[in-house]
């Protein structure tokens, strides 16, 4: 444990070893999609596998050959030189050049009073030289010089025979393998085959998952789309994708069981405060009634929230709408009540949202800072991903504890914002509730005007 923790002494913090640094460096840099992942599942293998294989053949099969024809040119050289040596010319060396030529497939030449030229510098991919310089010392034993550097197709060989220089031109492909290009063509052309059916396969398996995703993701925005989904793919996968229209369909028939029920609520309470409101106008101006009055009214106030909460929009159908048009309404009722009210808006102005539930969201939070501030600022921020709205205001806000609270249906605090004399406390809880309609949410914080902020971030 010694070797991989150690402590700071100056700030006694933990400090992480080398190799779980480089893990979380690895881990942030690697790709987050499925797709990408399962590419590098299958190629990392793939190239390990080759470069193994590779190896492998380098080591062993290509050396290996590379070492018999090396030694196979050496010896036929040693059997020259030993013609040479047995067999004197008196400088007529045709024979052994006819010989060399016809019977080896070595082109020489006998120059007289020479000397080896100086060393050539040592090529990066000395194999060839390695094997070949071992092998004329085991089986010719002489001072020698070679030439293995260029685009030739021969290798030059220069022995030193007493007074006189052998020259020796043999086939580059005698003394090495030279067909490792065809093993290394077939490797890497296999590969490409395999990696594009790979592809085909991951994109028929990626699909299914992706129509899923977007299946759930509109669901949870309330958009319909025009073809119904249908789960496919793996049986995995499949499952998951069943899994999610049944509890799509049981999420539906819950939401229609409740529209149908609040209906039937609805016309049947309305239909008693009409008759509880008109025996109240027959009775006349009668100053013992005025209360019951008033009781009836916010009884209808109470009665419309209510049934906008538990509905929320759902039969909507997405529409756009325009940012620069909702504030503007917005302003103008601040300045109705002689408050001010000020917007900016950075990016797109229309919206692809269900207008009325999303107008119902802003107006909540506006009315909001309406009855309890003076002044209101909303900033837009509509990028390609994300619509964030955020309202700042100098009103008396919020205490810290009671953020979470209420957004409650139906919460009442002695000081909060979201209740007044005629208010039902479902201000915030609709407009939450709206946007995560959305795929987003709505949170409360505190603004740099010492009052309220209220943030509004759903999917653009």
């Amino acid at each position: 444990m010694a070797i991989f923790k150690t402590f700071r002494r100056t700030t006694g913090r933990f400090q992480l070893p080398g190799w779980r640094l480089f893990g979380r460096w690895l881990k942030r840099r690697m790709p987050t999609g499925l797709y990408t992942r399962t590419m590098l599942i299958v190629i990392i293998p793939m190239l390990l596998l080759q470069t193994v294989v590779a190896a492998v053949f380098m080591e062993r099969h290509w050396r290996m050959v590379t070492d018999r024809l090396s030694q196979a040119v050496s010896r036929d050289i040693a059997a020259i030189i030993d013609i040479i040596r047995t067999y004197p010319q008196d400088g007529n060396y045709s024979e052994i050049t006819r010989i060399a030529d016809q019977q080896l497939d070595l082109n020489i030449l006998i120059e007289p009073n020479a000397q080896l030229p100086p060393p050539r510098p040592k090529p990066f991919f000395s194999l060839l030289d390695d094997v070949l310089a071992s092998q004329i010392n085991t089986n010719v034993g002489l001072p020698f010089w070679i030439d293995t550097v260029g685009d030739s197709g021969l290798v030059e060989i220069r022995i030193k025979i007493d007074d006189r220089v052998l020259r020796v031109f043999a086939r580059r492909n005698s003394t090495y393998a030279s067909n490792t290009h065809i093993f290394l063509v077939w490797m890497f052309g296999t590969s490409l085959v395999l990696l594009g059916i790979s592809v085909l396969f991951l994109r028929g398996q990626i699909r299914p998952i992706l129509a899923l995703a977007d299946a759930a993701e509109n669901f949870g925005k309330g958009k319909r789309s025009d073809e119904p989904f249908q789960p496919r793919g793996a049986d995995e996968i499949r499952r998951a994708g069943l899994a999610f229209v049944l509890m799509r369909e049981r999420i539906e028939r819950q939401m229609d069981q409740r529209t149908t029920m609040l209906s039937g609520i609805s016309h049947d309470l309305r239909t008693i405060l009409t008759r509880f409101k008109l025996q109240l106008a027959l009775a006349g101006d009668i100053p013992e009634l005025q209360g019951m009055s008033a009781d009836a009214d916010d009884m209808q106030t109470m009665l419309e929230g209510y049934l906008a909460f538990a509905r929320n929009e759902a039969e909507e159908d997405i529409g756009v709408l325009k940012l620069s048009d909702l504030m503007e309404k917005i302003r103008a009722d601040f300045a109705l009540h002689g408050k001010t009210m000020t917007y900016s808006i950075d990016g797109e102005d229309e919206l692809s949202v269900r207008p009325n539930a999303f107008l119902r969201l802003v107006d909540n939070l506006a009315s909001n800072a309406q009855r309890y501030a003076n002044s209101l600022h909303v900033e837009a921020r509509h990028s390609a991903k994300w619509l964030m709205l955020v309202f700042d205001d100098d009103g008396p806000g919020i205490p810290e504890n009671a953020r979470e609270e209420v957004f409650k249906p139906f919460y009442r605090l002695d000081e909060a914002r979201n209740l007044n004399a005629s208010g039902t406390g479902l201000g915030l809880a609709i407009a939450r509730d709206v946007a995560r309609a959305h795929g987003g949410n709505v949170t409360l914080g505190e603004s740099p005007k010492a009052g309220l902020r209220a943030i509004v971030r759903v999917p653009a």
